[in-house]
Parts: C-alpha cells; sequence; structure tokens
C-alpha cells in the first residue's frame, strides 16, 4: 500500500497533552501483546516515540502477580522511560480499579482501558472489543478506573470502529465515545478496522477524520495500516488525529519513530538502516532483553524479534530462515557473521499485514 504525503506540512507542531502529559512528537509506540515489553520500548524512545505503551496486562494478571521474579519485567518502569502507559484488558468492572491502582503505583503514567483486541480468546472472555457491544458496561469500566487512580494520572482508550459495519455498531461505538470522554478520559486511539475484520482488509482512516471531527479540540489518536514513515505522516495529514500510535510497523523496525519524525519536520525520510545499522541495533535489543529477562532467556526472545528485522535485510527471506534455526549461542554467533558481516544497504520491510495478530493494536 502506498501513501502520498503532500509538500504543507504543518509548519509549527507544537506537540499535543495526554491529561497534563506534554508530547513533543506525534509518533507513539503502541500497546503490543508479546511484544512492547521494557526493551522494545527503550529502542523506541531512543529512535524518537514521544511515548510509549507496555503490552496489555488482564486486570485480574495485575491484581494476582507478584511483580518480582520472571514476572518482574511487566511492572517494569525505570526512570528514563516516562511517559510510558499501562494498557488494561479484562471481563468485569469490578477489577478494573484495583488493577489500575496497581499499574500507578509500579510508577505507570498513564492507564489504558483496551476496548480494541479482535481475537478469538479475548472475544470469548468478553474483554477487549467484546465492549464494543456492551456501552454501559463499556463506560462503568471508564468511570471506575478513572475513580480509582488519582487526578494527575491520565486515563485513555483504545477502541475499534465497532464490532462490524452495521449501523447499530457504529451507535454504540459513538455511545462509548462520548461516555467515555464524559467519564474524564483524557484521549482516544481508534484504530480503523472494526472487530470483525481483525487484521485484514484495510484501515478505514476516513472514519478517523470523522471521528476527529466529532470530539474537536479532545485528543484522538489514530492507528492502523502504519508501516512506514509516509504512512505515519498521511494518516494525520488526512485525518486531523493528533497522533499515530505505531504497533506492527515497528516491531523490528523501530527506526519509523526516526524516519517518520524527519518526514514530519519536512525533511528527507533518509536511506533504510544498512545491515551493520541493523546489526548494531540488533545487538543493543538483545542487551536490553539480557537486562529485561535475563541472560538465560534472551535467545528466544531476539530470535522473535529477529523474524521482523529480516524485512529490512537484502537476503530477508535466507535471514528470516536462519533465525527459525537459532538454538544456542553459536548458532547466534554464526548468524550474525554469515549475514551481518559486510555493510550493505538496506531494504524497506515489505509487510504482510495478515502476518501477526497483536492485541492492543
Amino acid at each position: 500500500m502506498s501513501f502520498s504525503v503532500t509538500s504543507e506540512l504543518k509548519p509549527a507542531f507544537d506537540g499535543f497533552k495526554i491529561g497534563g502529559i506534554e508530547l513533543g512528537s506525534p509518533f507513539v509506540q503502541a500497546a503490543l501483546s508479546g511484544y512492547s515489553d521494557w526493551a522494545m520500548r527503550a529502542l523506541a524512545r531512543r529512535f524518537g516515540a514521544s511515548y510509549t505503551i507496555a503490552e496489555v496486562m488482564l486486570d485480574r494478571f495485575v491484581n494476582e502477580v507478584r511483580g518480582t521474579g520472571k514476572t518482574g519485567h511487566y511492572l517494569r518502569v525505570e526512570e528514563g522511560d516516562h511517559p510510558v502507559g499501562a494498557q488494561l484488558m479484562g471481563a468485569d468492572p469490578a477489577t478494573f480499579g484495583p488493577a489500575a491502582q496497581r499499574l500507578v503505583q509500579a510508577g505507570f503514567d498513564v492507564i489504558d482501558v483496551n476496548f480494541g483486541c479482535p481475537v478469538r480468546t479475548a472475544m470469548g472472555g468478553c474483554r477487549g472489543g467484546y465492549h464494543l457491544s456492551q456501552p454501559e458496561v463499556a463506560i462503568e469500566i471508564v468511570s471506575r478506573v478513572r475513580a480509582a487512580v488519582p487526578d494527575r494520572i491520565p486515563v485513555t482508550v483504545k477502541m475499534r470502529r465497532g464490532i462490524d459495519d452495521t449501523p447499530e455498531s457504529r451507535d454504540r461505538f459513538f455511545e462509548i465515545l462520548d461516555g467515555a470522554f464524559a467519564a474524564g478520559v483524557s484521549g482516544i486511539t481508534v484504530h480503523g478496522r472494526t472487530v470483525e475484520q481483525k487484521y485484514r482488509g484495510p484501515s478505514r482512516w476516513s472514519f478517523l477524520k470523522e471521528v476527529k471531527q466529532h470530539v474537536g479540540s479532545r485528543t484522538i489518536l489514530g492507528s492502523g495500516d502504519l508501516f512506514s514513515p509516509e504512512a505515519c505522516v498521511a494518516m494525520l495529514q488526512q485525518t486531523g488525529v493528533d497522533g499515530v500510535t505505531i504497533a506492527r510497523g515497528a516491531i523490528g523496525n523501530p527506526w519509523i519513530f526516526e524516519q517518520a519524525t524527519r518526514l514530519w519536520r519536512g525533511e528527507p525520510v533518509g536511506n533504510p538502516p544498512s545491515t551493520f545499522e541493523q546489526r548494531s541495533v540488533l545487538q543493543e535489543h538483545r542487551a536490553l532483553i539480557d537486562e529485561t529477562y535475563g541472560a538465560g532467556r534472551s535467545l528466544g526472545v531476539i530470535r522473535k524479534f529477529g523474524f521482523k528485522y529480516a524485512r529490512l535485510h537484502p537476503e530477508g527471506v535466507d535471514v528470516r530462515a536462519a533465525m527459525g534455526g537459532v538454538r544456542n549461542e553459536n548458532d547466534w554467533k554464526h548468524l550474525l557473521q554469515r549475514f551481518y558481516a559486510e555493510d550493505r544497504p538496506g531494504c524497506w520491510p515489505e509487510v504482510d499485514e495478515t502476518q501477526t495478530e497483536e492485541c492492543g493494536v
């Protein structure tokens, strides 16, 4: 999918706010189950993301987890991470408030409520996108979270444009949207697909424009089909949303934040990262993973991300196949020596939009 960016870029982007938090760039790292851990968020911030959101957590998990040892990384917030949000998903309104309080105690700056996850487990458990079918419950959840956390902590919501494309679904969407703002949320992220679509078909950006016009000065972030810097800037230009949350397009490609920022400022995007640049960031990412999970667990995690990094390599298909064969430290070193020992031009990633299904997006 190609996107045209007009030459008439906004001349002076002064940032936008989520509650009292000022963000100097419109480019946000979205929540991604299984991906947007502390290591990925740290890289996103280094490459220019103005705000990052941790991977979605179930309310009951947050209420029960010890938050130490092997589960400590879920609640990890460091001094350089701010502003950082935590995303909650669940079914029972009563359990959201205590979970939100614990996340604030852990150091998260924003509580984001997930009404967008379309995967089967979420829908079957009456979580995520399921709540778009029941406005009263959705608004009760938002109200309970808002009442549970201090006024200084913004509460936000993530939504899709509805369960499906029926008029009834559309009406429920706007009922929740308006009700959430009335309950005190500071911003809402809208994904341009329906829950029924999951990740198939295009994200309807015209709907994002309609939503932004509907809410006026209140904060709306857009989501969906953001796999290139051109797409990120085009969404801002075409819809008028205040910011964009980059989800699957940022997995294995933290450069997208830097590139989108350049384009937004009217500067050349530059070239894709060379293989030496890719190797450097792969090694940095693994070091961050070591710090997050411990060295004994890092190889499996970096391999998962490595499949995505491979999209930028000129021999991406072969790199991906080799990543699948990494079982030990020698395999990892051999892969780097085989594919990243010579500095070669990188490639713009070609993304199969149906290849991943991560809640939060």
